[in-house]
């Protein structure tokens, strides 16, 4: 029997998605959608039992004989070869600091020999599912970016990142560039809305979301929006272009407001003689799922193994 299913786990700040994949229609078997919160100050042996329980879910709904293995989508720091997590120095997973994740998944899931394992950055996974099944199949290049607690991106050429060479920047992605007095990351994401519009009326919202229901009522958030949009197509029309990005596509949580800033961060990227397609996430929160299932494709795994010591 042909092993076509894959376990996508799409490991966020505070919750682990997983979902089996069928490989060959390139479909997420919706009854074996599930997640669960995770304590990401907890202890590595809590978080692993956590994420164990929400992998033992999806498998126990599909034959597993058919399943070849699982695939993850890692926010870094983090060893995609090995396994091995080195997050520190941020309020999440630094419990986990050297831990071999393969080795405690395959331990505490009692995997059988053959059964695989792998993983590729967040970000990075879901620029593949997008690549792979979502807006930007019809294309060979394309730049996807997450938009929300932090400024993900990933540049994908024949479904493959590029993580290095002269088109793309250091590390193949752009939240760490230097922008005005920080980095790229302090301003296109939602930490920059709340600073902004906290300084400008004194009140703290929690996100965008909040943000955005105001903004047909209060023209100090439109404008929040309007100077986004500008200022990120600005930013982006350099990379776009020496990349030469067929598409780009956006996903997080910020850009289900759109509406507020596509216009003009569409105008902005015409401005700087850049004529990249744009397109929303078509896969939302599965384009990570997706993009991590597909590391299981054996074709795409000896692709991509280069790539990942630099993610």
């Amino acid at each position: 029997m042909e092993r076509n299913l894959v376990i996508g786990a799409d490991i966020g700040g505070s919750h682990i998605s997983c979902a089996a994949v069928d490989m060959i229609s390139g479909k997420i078997l919706r009854d074996t959608v599930t997640g669960r919160e995770v304590n990401n100050q907890a202890k590595a042996n809590v978080i692993i039992e956590v994420w164990t329980e929400a992998l033992k879910e999806s498998l126990s709904r599909v034959p597993p004989e058919k399943v070849k293995g699982i695939g993850f989508a890692m926010p870094g720091p983090f060893d995609y070869v090995k396994g091995i997590c080195y997050i520190k120095g941020v309020t999440k997973y630094e419990n986990l600091y050297g831990f071999n994740i393969t080795d405690a998944i395959s331990s505490s899931l009692e995997v059988p020999d053959g059964f695989l394992i792998r993983f590729m950055n967040d970000a990075s996974s879901f620029a593949v599912g997008e690549a792979w099944a979502g807006s930007a199949t019809r294309v060979n290049r394309s730049l996807s970016i997450t938009l929300g607690t932090g400024f993900g991106s990933a540049f994908i050429a024949n479904k493959i990142p590029i993580v290095d060479g002269p088109e793309v920047p250091k590390l193949g992605c752009v939240y760490h560039l230097p922008y005005n007095d920080g980095i790229a990351d302090d301003y296109f994401s939602t930490r920059w809305f709340i600073r902004r519009y906290k300084s400008a009326t004194g009140k703290e919202l929690k996100g965008v979301r909040e943000l955005a229901e105001l903004a047909s009522s209060d023209k100090i958030v439109s404008d929040l929006f309007t100077e986004f949009g500008h200022k990120l197509g600005i930013f982006l029309a350099p990379w776009l272009k020496k990349f030469h990005a067929e598409m780009l596509v956006i996903g997080g949580n910020i850009s289900h407001a759109y509406n507020l800033f596509g216009n003009v961060f569409e105008e902005s990227l015409k401005n700087e003689h850049c004529d990249c397609n744009v397109a929303l996430s078509s896969l939302k929160e599965d384009a990570a799922i997706m993009g991590c299932a597909y590391l299981l494709n054996d074709d795409f795994w000896k692709s991509v193994q280069h790539a990942l010591p630099l993610m």
